[in-house]
């Protein structure tokens, strides 16, 4: 399967509250094309200026159980902001490859560093803002489905409906790993949220040579992050060898295999989401 880069462009309309939190309001996606298993290697990715640093494009389209995926790449230089604090009805997740952030969830900040992963949850008023002394880079990832256009104009605090995950800051490298049969695991988050049926996301480590169960099948859409080392996925029967950095979306019941063809042990995150439109599970 050859590399594939999907260009984005996020244009939100907003407006002022009397609170000064801006509300962004849905746009379609950019690309009207269905997205399907795409990889995306980093040293593809062309990081593009902005006022605050730098952004990379990744991907802007439906997806076969979502109305919308957005992903792009943000690196904010020291003291920059991401924006002004801002709230949406979709969900996002926000994945620090490097550097130190405060994030300001409801006025409530928190420190993320390399390894968290930070939930934003519907119309959580948010922004990050680099305080480390050097460059941070962080991974954006929105969720449109379809419960995100009826979601109420209140936050999800505010709401505080039992069972649904509230914003969180998750730092990922304090969590408990499992030793498994070819590396290990860890799992940062498994519940569901006010626009998903169901949210989770694992990281897994795989030793040297190791690799997964062959043609794993998922009935959910996928975006895998390759955090460290060097590894050869299988799709449908099509290899691509990914890096540190690189990405890819993984669309439902396509097969994938894993497997570890560098010389250390690789780890990748992978956030899985389960909507109304996800299609039935096949076997495998």
């Amino acid at each position: 399967m050859k590399i594939l880069l999907l260009s984005l462009c996020l244009v939100t309309a907003v407006r002022a509250t009397a609170q000064s939190v801006v509300v962004s309001t849905y746009t379609p996606p950019k690309e009207s094309t269905t997205l399907a298993t795409t990889f995306v290697d980093w040293a593809s990715l062309v990081p593009n200026p902005t006022s605050a640093g730098q952004v990379r494009h990744v991907f802007d389209n439906p997806t076969v159980a979502m109305d919308k995926l957005e992903v792009h790449i943000t690196t904010l230089n020291p003291g920059m902001e991401s924006h002004p604090v801002h709230r949406h009805p979709w969900e996002e997740i926000l994945l620090v490859k490097d550097g130190d952030f405060e994030v300001s969830v409801n006025g409530r900040k928190q420190h993320a560093g390399p390894g968290a992963m930070v939930f934003l949850a519907a119309n959580d008023p948010h922004n990050a803002r680099n305080v480390g002394n050097r460059p941070a880079t962080y991974y954006v990832i929105n969720f449109v489905t379809d419960l995100s256009h009826s979601a109420s104009e209140k936050s999800a605090a505010e709401q505080a409906v039992p069972g649904k995950l509230a914003s969180s800051v998750i730092d990922c490298n304090r969590l408990p790993s499992t030793p498994t049969p070819s590396g290990s695991r860890i799992v940062c988050v498994n519940s569901p949220t006010l626009t998903f049926l169901a949210l989770e996301s694992h990281i897994t480590t795989l030793n040297v040579g190791q690799q997964t169960a062959t043609n794993i099948i998922d009935s959910n859409d996928e975006i895998v992050v390759i955090k460290s080392g060097q590894v050869e996925i299988t799709v449908n029967g099509i290899a691509s060898r990914m890096n540190e950095g690189s990405l890819l979306y993984w669309a439902p019941n396509d097969k994938r295999t894993l497997r570890n063809i560098g010389s250390t042990p690789t780890s990748y995150q992978v956030i899985r989401v389960t909507s109304a439109k996800s299609p039935k599970p096949i076997a495998n």
